[in-house]
């Protein structure tokens, strides 16, 4: 008898040492490629340049999206963060380091497409493109889609813990009320800061004007009287941990905070927000061009697309992700509000070097009075 238990005892320890080496594996390996990688480029690596906290990396359960790729083709991926547009763009522009790709936003692809610092994409080995909706291709900073793949949509809104802050908040308006002071975030970068002024003092986020950015720079130099602290990536510790009231930050990273702190609540302010596109690029620069193809195709696969939608909490262009029953953001009204609860929205523009310097200053002036 105790042979028999002995025997059964050392099966269920091979079954269990299976189950969980499958379960292992399962997260750096996609079951279901809709295009063929070759292991041509295998032993290469390809340097990704992205945002943090923006792609599925294999944490709780989920898929180590860079781990599949190299599983997939024997690529070794170099993956590295910058938190804003205008520190992705100034670590390109020193060529200290050269990225194979970069995934920025609309008005930073327009700059970069303008300046010369990225070359077109072979679409005809973006097999996946098929996957991409209508409605994100030939969009104003690549209208004949020759530079850019999308990877993802989002909206910025205000973000409030409801134990600090009284009612629903409607209105940009109340990142000026004393009534908060020093619970009040704000973004550490340019044109979003400025969006918010400019929306709020109603102002076109592109204009040519100097008197209407003047008239802006003064709104956020207010502001500066009731501010905590002006942030990017540092707001997720600080809203998730209770450590301040309120800040604009984009809609995707609201579901993260929120799932972490349930105070937390989300709303698209009356005045309006921006609306942007963030897409895979490949720099002028590249050093492994067949490979950073390879790797935009790898993000436009189904489950790997689906895989970073659900982890990013980001809205997806994919049409593949918003067809699957089990997208679990699919009736999400943060990401995708119904018709009549669209926010009025505007895209930021890459604006001529005069214009963008005078508002650099501006802002480098606004820093000083902080």
């Amino acid at each position: 008898m105790k042979r028999y238990t002995a025997i059964l005892l050392a099966l269920l320890m091979i079954v269990s040492m299976f189950t969980f080496a499958s379960c292992g594996s399962a997260n750096d390996t996609v079951e279901n490629l809709e295009a063929t990688y070759s292991q041509e480029y295998a032993g290469t690596t390809l340097n990704v340049f992205n945002w943090g906290e923006y792609i599925s990396d294999g944490s709780e359960g989920s898929l180590d999206v860079n781990k599949a790729f190299e599983n997939a083709t024997g690529i070794k991926v170099n993956y590295s963060n910058y938190d804003s547009n205008e520190a992705m763009y100034a670590k390109m522009k020193s060529e200290a380091v050269s990225y194979d790709v970069v995934i920025p936003s609309d008005y930073m692809i327009e700059r970069l497409i303008n300046e010369n610092m990225l070359q077109k994409i072979d679409m005809s080995k973006i097999t996946n493109y098929k996957n991409i909706s209508d409605e994100y291709k030939g969009l104003y900073f690549d209208e004949n889609d020759e530079y850019s793949v999308p990877y993802s949509v989002g909206m910025v809104g205000l973000i409030y813990n409801t134990t600090m802050v009284d009612g629903t908040p409607d209105s940009w308006s109340i990142m000026w009320d004393g009534k908060y002071k020093d619970n009040i975030l704000t973004f550490n970068n340019p044109r979003d800061a400025f969006a918010i002024s400019q929306f709020l003092l109603g102002i076109d986020l592109n204009t040519t004007d100097k008197a209407d950015w003047d008239k802006a720079a003064d709104k956020l130099k207010e502001q500066n009287k009731v501010l905590q602290g002006k942030v990017m990536d540092q707001v997720f510790n600080k809203m998730q941990g209770g450590n301040a009231a309120i800040a604009p930050y984009y809609a995707g990273d609201f579901l993260t905070m929120q799932s972490i702190n349930e105070d937390l609540a989300f709303v698209y302010p009356k005045e309006g927000t921006n609306i942007f596109v963030d897409s895979a690029c490949i720099p002028a620069n590249a050093k492994n061009y067949e490979a950073a193809l390879m790797y935009i195709n790898f993000l436009l696969e189904p489950e790997v697309a689906l895989a970073n939608a659900e982890y990013i909490c980001y809205a997806t262009p994919n049409m593949a992700v918003l067809n699957n029953e089990e997208y679990s953001l699919k009736d999400s009204e943060v990401l995708y509000p119904a018709e009549e609860n669209k926010p009025k929205t505007q895209y930021f523009h890459d604006l001529d070097a005069d214009i963008r310097s005078y508002y650099e200053k501006l802002w480098e002036d606004i820093l000083r009075e902080s």
